[in-house]
């Protein structure tokens, strides 16, 4: 789904219906179960549903077994919103974000008490590497093609926890190119010369467990 409705990229800019967002891309669950599974309220996590739905987030789901629950449906696994107007995004952003560094530090929290086979499986690792515009837009356009690729080995465990092999679990795949002031701009070259020069390793991967339209979603 692409966003360029400006109430529909103000409706998601919410964590809890990012929350709600990605745990329907297990399948199709009931407010109550929600609920359960993000530690919220029925009552807070059907009203926030409803309003995903009037944007064309969620939709109401075949009937299951228990008719006396409404059960709801992801509509897109993807959703994928432009950057290109920064003041009709920013609130989004800044939500996607302050979630994504929230789970990060959980994770470093809780990594200990992890199973042993999960705690060394994850990783965390950044470079800093001077690009062009050019550069750092083959550099994004690679990395979509990457998760094309893990989309086409895994996508059909997408929406259907039936389809989960044992022993797996949800893990996020975090992507992120921000462009940096830079530090040394306007310094007259006589004087740049002086400086010296950063680390030429270009990664600083430290293996640590970890807990995902990735993209932005």
């Amino acid at each position: 789904m692409e966003l360029t409705d400006p109430q529909a990229i103000r409706a998601l800019a919410h964590p809890l219906r990012l929350d709600l967002v990605e745990l329907l891309g297990q399948g199709p669950m009931t407010a109550a179960e929600c609920a359960r599974a993000l530690g919220s309220t029925q009552a807070n996590c059907s009203f926030h549903l409803r309003q995903l739905a009037k944007y064309g987030f969620v939709a109401p789901a075949p009937e299951g077994t228990d008719r006396r629950e409404r059960r709801w449906q992801l509509l897109d696994y993807e959703q994928n919103w432009s950057s290109a107007q920064p003041e009709l995004t920013m609130a989004l952003d800044q939500v996607f974000i302050r979630r994504e560094s929230g789970r990060l530090i959980d994770w470093t929290v809780r990594a200990a008490a992890e199973p042993e086979e999960w705690r060394g499986s994850g990783a965390l690792g950044g470079a800093t590497v001077p690009l062009t515009r050019d550069e750092l837009r083959d550099v994004i356009k690679r990395y979509s093609e990457f998760i094309e690729h893990l989309t086409a080995l895994y996508g059909d465990r997408i929406g259907d926890r039936s389809t989960w092999p044992e022993g797996s679990r949800p893990v996020r795949l975090l992507f992120a190119a921000t462009p940096l002031v830079d530090p040394v701009a306007g310094i007259p070259a006589s004087d740049a010369a002086d400086i010296e020069p950063a680390s030429t390793e270009l990664t600083d991967t430290a293996p640590a467990p970890a807990k995902r339209r990735a993209r932005k979603r």
